[in-house]
C-alpha cells in the first residue's frame, strides 16, 4: 500500500465545500484550533496571513472573513482552483498561489503570519518547509501549527482505528514514519532562528480507547467535533513559534496557552 498518498486531496477537490465530501469534517476543526491560536493573535483584521497547504481553502475563507489579509497555498492545482471559485462565491479576496512547501513562492520577509494545520506530517522534507516558513515570515511574526506525533498512540488512532478498522479516513492517506515528534520540531524551529515555541496537545478523540468511541459517537451524532488542549502530546498536539527579530507592530503577543 502506497502511503501519504495525496492523491487524495486531488480526488475531493470537486467536492471540497460540499456538506456530505469525505473532507468536509475537516472544516469544523478551525472554530477549535483557533481557540488556541486567538490567544496569541487576538485580533487578525489587516494581517498578512500566509496559509501553507490550504487545500480547497477552509482555513483561508475562515480567516478572510475575520479580516486578515490571506494567501493561499497548496501542491494541488485542483484544490486551488477549487478553492479560488468557493471564494468567488463568497464574495471573498484571497489569493490563492500553487507551490510546495519546501519552496515557497514568495519574497522573504513577507507575512506577519504564517499557519499550516494538518500539513507538517504530509512534506516531503519538515526542516526545508521550516527554513522556508522562517524565509518568508516577518521578523517577530508568528507560525501556527498542528499535527500529529509519532507514537504507539497515534499509529494506533490514526492508522489501525481511523484508516484500517472505521475507514472514516482513506487507507494509505497518512504514513506514521512522517509523523513528526514535538521534540523534534522544536529543535528544527530553533535552529531555524524561532524562538517562544509554545507547545500543547491537541486532543479530538479522547484519551483513552473508551473515551475515542464516545468521541466518535458524539461527533456522528451532532456533526460537531469537542476539543481540549493539555500537556498531552502523545497524538495531535498544536503550537505557534515567534521568528527572532523585533515585535511585527500588527501582532499583539499573547502569554502561552494554559487550559480551555
Amino acid at each position: 500500500m502506497v502511503r501519504n498518498d495525496l492523491a487524495f486531496y486531488d480526488q475531493q477537490a470537486a467536492q471540497w465545500w460540499d456538506d456530505t465530501a469525505t473532507i468536509f469534517p475537516l472544516s469544523k476543526l478551525n472554530p477549535l484550533r483557533f481557540q488556541f491560536f486567538d490567544q496569541h493573535v487576538p485580533d487578525w483584521r489587516g494581517l498578512q496571513v500566509l496559509d501553507v497547504g490550504c487545500g480547497g481553502g477552509y482555513t483561508c475563507e475562515f480567516l478572510a472573513q475575520r479580516g486578515a489579509a490571506v494567501t493561499g497555498m497548496d501542491q494541488s492545482a485542483a484544490c486551488i482552483a477549487a478553492a479560488q471559485e468557493h471564494a468567488r462565491s463568497m464574495e471573498l479576496t484571497i489569493d490563492y498561489r500553487p507551490g510546495v512547501a519546501e519552496q515557497l513562492p514568495f519574497g522573504s520577509d513577507r507575512f506577519d503570519i504564517i499557519t499550516c494545520v494538518d500539513v507538517l506530517e504530509h512534506v516531503q522534507s519538515v526542516p526545508a518547509t521550516i527554513a522556508e516558513i522562517g524565509r518568508v515570515l516577518k521578523p517577530g511574526g508568528l507560525f501556527l501549527f498542528d499535527t500529529i506525533n509519532r507514537t504507539w498512540q497515534s499509529r494506533l488512532l490514526m492508522i489501525w482505528l481511523l484508516e484500517n478498522w472505521l475507514r472514516l479516513i482513506p487507507q494509505g492517506l497518512h504514513d506514521w514514519e512522517r509523523f513528526v515528534p514535538p521534540e523534534e520540531l522544536t529543535a528544527k524551529l530553533q535552529q531555524t532562528g524561532f524562538s517562544e515555541v509554545n507547545i500543547q496537545g491537541f486532543d479530538l478523540f479522547g484519551r483513552s480507547p473508551l473515551a475515542q468511541l464516545q468521541t466518535l459517537w458524539h461527533y456522528w451524532q451532532t456533526n460537531r467535533f469537542r476539543a481540549q488542549f493539555d500537556d498531552n502530546t502523545q497524538v495531535f498536539y498544536i503550537g505557534t513559534a515567534r521568528k527572532q527579530g523585533p515585535d511585527a507592530p500588527a501582532l499583539n503577543h499573547r502569554p502561552p496557552w494554559s487550559s480551555v
